[in-house]
C-alpha cells in the first residue's frame, strides 16, 4: 500500500523513521510518503483524517479515537522531564508561588491540541495563552508578545543558552505527583486501513525503531539536519531522551501513563470524558 506518513521535524522522529526512510529495513512493498509538519499541524490534519499513519499529540488522541488508533510503538514520553516553562524573570521557586505567577501572564504555548498544553491546564487551569509555532516561542517571548514561552522540542536543552530561566519541568512536576512518565506524543493509523497492515506497519515502525537504536551514530547523523542549533552530542542526548524502551513500545506503565493523563483531564472537564484507548496488538 502506499502511505501518506506524518512525523515532527525534529531530531527524535527523525531518529524512529531512519532506517524507513532510508530503506534500512523490510518495508514489506509498502511504500511511505514522508511528510514533515510541526505537531499541531499534524494533530490538525489528523482531526480531517487526511494522513494514513501520523504522530499526534496524546492530547489530541482524545480526539482521534473514532479515526484512528495508537500504535504500540514510537511513543514520546518524558519519564521526568518534558515540556518546559521558561521566562527572561526569575520565577518564584514553590509550586503555587508558580501558579499564581502564571496567572498574571500570557504564555505562549506551541498548540492547543498539544500534549503541552494539556500538561499546562493539569498545572494551573487559569492561564492566558497564546497559541503560535513552537519555534516561534523564543522570540515571542524576547520581543515582549508574551512573558513565559512553553517551550517543546530542543527547546528544552538551549533554553538556557538563550538567557532564559526555567520555572517550571511539566515532566517532572507530573513525575512528582503520579509516579509515571508524561505521554507527550504517539503514532497513530487510520482504523479503515485493514487490520493485518496495521499489525504489518507497526512491526515496520518497530523494526525501524530498533534499527536505529542499534546503529545510533548513523541514526543520529541522519537526523542532525532537523536539529536546530544542536550539535552532534546536543542531537544525541535529546534523541536518548525520547527515544528509549517507551518508545520501542509503551508496556503497562506507558499505557498506565496515558489513561491517567486523559483521565484526569477529562474529570477536569478538559477533553472529552471517558477517552477509549484502541492500540494495534
Amino acid at each position: 500500500m502506499d502511505f501518506l506518513l506524518g512525523h515532527s521535524p525534529d531530531p527524535d522522529d527523525a531518529f524512529m523513521f531512519y532506517a524507513m526512510a532510508q530503506h534500512k529495513i523490510d518495508l514489506r512493498g509498502h511504500r511511505f510518503e514522508h511528510i514533515l509538519q510541526d505537531i499541531e499541524t499534524l494533530n490538525q490534519r489528523a482531526l480531517r483524517g487526511e494522513l494514513h499513519i501520523t504522530a499526534v499529540s496524546i492530547h489530541a488522541y482524545a480526539y482521534l479515537t473514532d479515526r484512528y488508533s495508537l500504535l504500540p510503538c514510537g511513543a514520546s514520553m518524558g519519564d521526568g522531564y518534558g515540556p518546559m516553562l521558561v521566562s527572561l524573570d526569575q520565577p518564584p521557586s514553590q509550586p503555587d508561588g508558580i501558579r499564581d505567577w502564571l496567572e498574571s501572564k500570557t504564555i505562549a504555548i506551541p498548540g492547543l491540541k498539544t500534549s503541552a498544553y494539556l500538561a499546562l491546564r493539569l498545572f494551573a487551569p487559569e492561564v492566558h495563552t497564546v497559541a503560535i509555532p513552537f519555534d516561534e516561542i523564543f522570540d515571542a517571548v524576547k520581543t515582549g508578545k508574551s512573558d513565559v514561552g512553553l517551550i517543546i522540542h530542543e527547546g528544552q536543552i538551549t533554553y538556557a543558552d538563550q538567557g532564559f530561566k526555567l520555572a517550571l519541568d511539566l515532566g517532572s512536576w507530573w513525575k512528582s505527583l503520579t509516579g509515571l512518565p508524561l505521554p507527550l506524543g504517539g503514532n497513530v493509523i487510520r482504523k479503515d486501513i485493514p487490520r493485518n497492515i496495521q499489525k504489518e506497519v507497526a512491526d515496520i515502525l518497530k523494526e525501524s525503531i530498533g534499527y536505529g537504536l542499534k546503529h545510533r551514530k548513523a541514526g543520529v547523523e541522519h537526523s542532525m539536519p532537523l536539529a536546530r542549533g544542536l550539535d552532534q552530542e546536543g542531537a544525541d542526548r535529546f534523541i536518548g531522551m525520547y527515544v528509549n524502551d517507551f518508545t520501542i513500545d509503551y508496556g503497562p506503565t506507558g499505557r498506565h501513563a496515558i489513561r491517567e493523563f486523559l483521565g484526569r483531564a477529562g474529570q477536569q472537564g478538559l477533553i472529552p470524558e471517558k477517552v477509549s484507548l484502541e492500540f494495534v496488538e
